[in-house]
């Protein structure tokens, strides 16, 4: 039995999103969630008014907690909501909720009804899967990151970065000391691609996924950062290969 679960939700300069993110998903926890949860919002560095607007959303909501570093990057803010996680299963969503919001059940389904499931990585790209909305060059970069993973990294999922991440917790703590210094998005990368070089049993789910235009992803910088940490980690990853083969 699940003992509940922890969302995590990593913010920077998100006040035009923060406020409606959390009353759409807390109503949708409220009505729909039959565990204990707790919706944690990370402040990675925001110099807007997302401090205020998570503070009362604290004060209003007994299940939102705020938590404010002062490092910036999705990385940090998912490792730091890793280690304070006290719930059998943790994992982020963006808090544009582009991915279906329903789909918080069907993943708790998926780890309740199969005890050796350790990951549960939502996909754009299923054969199955519904995206909307979608930008053709974003589609463009989307799917030129998935073909560089899986050819350059030998990647397995048929998505690393949906925006919609779980995992058991001590998968999650396990993953966590296995991964690089990366702060960035990179990081959440790392984190599912080491699931398949440690042979977790990870379930690739189809989602419907909505585009959000008032996005604060800067593309061009996102994708240089990519390109820097896939050549990181293959050389990394081609390191480890190595030792592992001298002590076998």
């Amino acid at each position: 039995m699940i003992n509940g679960i922890n969302l995590l939700f990593p913010v920077l300069n998100e006040h035009l999103r923060l406020e409606n993110g959390i009353e759409k998903a807390h109503a949708y926890c409220e009505e729909n969630l039959k565990i204990p949860y707790k919706m944690t919002i990370i402040d990675n560095g925001s110099d807007d008014d997302t401090p205020e607007i998570a503070k009362k959303l604290e004060a209003k909501y007994k299940e939102v907690e705020y938590v404010r570093i002062e490092e910036r990057g999705v990385g940090i803010a998912y490792k730091t909501g890793i280690e304070r996680n006290k719930y059998d299963i943790v994992g982020y969503m963006d808090i544009d909720l582009s991915t279906d919001i329903s789909y918080l059940n069907k993943m708790l389904e998926a780890f309740e009804k199969d005890p050796e499931l350790e990951y549960v990585n939502g996909s754009r790209f299923s054969k199955d899967s519904d995206t909307k909305g979608r930008k053709w060059y974003r589609k463009i970069t989307s799917m030129g990151l998935v073909i560089l993973l899986k050819t350059v990294l030998k990647m397995k999922s048929s998505d690393a970065v949906c925006g919609f991440t779980f995992t058991r917790k001590e998968t999650a703590e396990k993953l966590v000391k296995e991964c690089g210094p990366e702060k960035g998005w990179f990081y959440t990368i790392e984190f599912l691609l080491r699931s398949e070089r440690a042979g977790m049993k990870i379930y690739d789910m189809p989602v419907e996924w909505t585009e959000d235009y008032n996005t604060t992803v800067k593309i061009w910088k996102t994708i240089k950062n990519y390109l820097v940490n896939i050549n990181r980690l293959h050389k990394t990853f081609k390191q480890e290969d190595k030792l592992n083969v001298k002590k076998n």
